[in-house]
């Protein structure tokens, strides 16, 4: 049966059967899928420069371990200060095209490469300006811990994090939510703590990187607070399956093409879904460990490398990855009274995104019943 998807000023007015609608003269895609406009909850946009060598070296055998410190992190932080604020945005603009092109219709940028007060407030106004001029729907992440700067301690760097930049972007409107990475070369879970507490005094959501290097009790201690999101999961214990499965808010946001280009071990993912956790996913878009802007390559990693089937990976890449970002339920659905956020993929059954990787599906993308990409 032939179905079809109707709006009104950016806004879903009917969802069904082609034959109900009346009064409209349909714009036809024989053979093709309807969808909602894939979310793409985990980005480090905005950065610039890539790290192809970086690559090359943990081909040879060089681990992310061993890259951190002159490479890594501290390298993209190195390349976001030698850039001008033209260069940076006229570097990102091609690539949230690209993403459209790829069916991404809303998508978070995040800051972290500044490790500095000014720095990570310029690269928060600078994602706020691509937010602006991308064509999809953007939500902003102050990603205050994700290394410790160079000749400071780490508790240093938290108290300043909680005491000046947390308060300064808040003040300026700059961000939705706020981010720690979790991990043994980054920051603890005390730390989390302490910065959850600095975010929910100036209304701010909590997000976390957890569980990618190894078990860490991320996992369960983001759910313990409340967080919108445990990101990762690589290394995710037993008890922290069981916390997710019981989250009533925190989204298990998996990182599929992060973990096949890093050569990571996959997490149990049929666990975490069996436990009846809400799980997203992402391309972790990132010069150094994800250079993959194509939500239907992470689809389609997510499903050979984790064993999601594809209506879980559709679900993963919209409703769920909407909640992660605190869009839902207004994006990621097709419904009526919805912002018209859909893609038209080639092939009569979604199963052919994730069964072709390489492909890309998307033959136009629609966001608030406009179309920003497609062929």
């Amino acid at each position: 049966m032939e179905q079809a998807v109707a709006w009104e000023e950016g806004l879903i007015t009917y969802v069904g059967p082609a034959a109900g609608l009346v009064g409209i003269d349909p714009e036809w895609f024989e053979g093709c899928t309807i969808a909602p406009g894939f979310v793409d909850c985990h980005t480090h946009l905005p950065f610039a420069g890539w790290r192809a060598d970086e690559f090359e070296a943990r081909l040879s055998g060089v681990s992310y371990r061993d890259l951190h410190g002159e490479g890594g992190i501290y390298r993209s932080a190195r390349m976001l200060n030698e850039a001008s604020d033209d260069e940076v945005l006229a570097f990102c603009r091609s690539l949230v095209h690209e993403m459209a092109e790829h069916g991404t219709t809303a998508l978070e940028l995040k800051t972290g490469y500044g490790l500095s007060v000014e720095a990570e407030l310029r690269q928060a106004r600078l994602a706020r300006r691509l937010s602006e001029e991308a064509p999809q729907t953007c939500s902003v992440t102050l990603l205050a811990c994700h290394a410790v700067p160079e000749g400071m301690q780490r508790a240093d760097w938290v108290r300043i994090v909680c005491d000046e930049l947390i308060p300064a972007a808040a003040r300026e409107h700059l961000v939705d939510a706020v981010d720690v990475y979790v991990e043994d070369i980054a920051f603890s879970i005390d730390d989390l703590a302490e910065v959850a507490r600095c975010a929910s005094d100036v209304g701010l959501p909590l997000r976390c990187h957890a569980d990618q290097l190894g078990p860490s009790g991320a996992a369960e201690a983001a759910v313990a607070l409340a967080a919108r999101s445990a990101d990762h999961l690589n290394h995710v214990s037993a008890t922290g399956i069981a916390a997710l499965g019981g989250a009533p808010t925190t989204v298990a946001v998996l990182l599929p093409t992060s973990t096949l280009f890093l050569g990571s071990s996959p997490p149990d993912v049929r666990a975490v879904l069996d436990a009846g956790a809400a799980v997203a996913i992402a391309t972790d878009f990132n010069p150094g460990t994800s250079p993959v802007v194509s939500m239907p390559e992470a689809i389609a990693t997510a499903c050979s490398l984790y064993g999601l089937r594809p209506l879980e990976a559709l679900a993963a890449a919209t409703v769920n990855a909407s909640a992660a970002l605190g869009l839902a339920p207004e994006r990621g659905t097709l419904s009526p009274g919805r912002p018209a956020d859909l893609v038209v993929l080639d092939g009569d059954a979604f199963r052919l995104v994730p069964y072709r990787p390489g492909h890309n599906p998307v033959v136009r993308t629609f966001v608030d019943g406009e179309r920003v990409g497609g062929r």
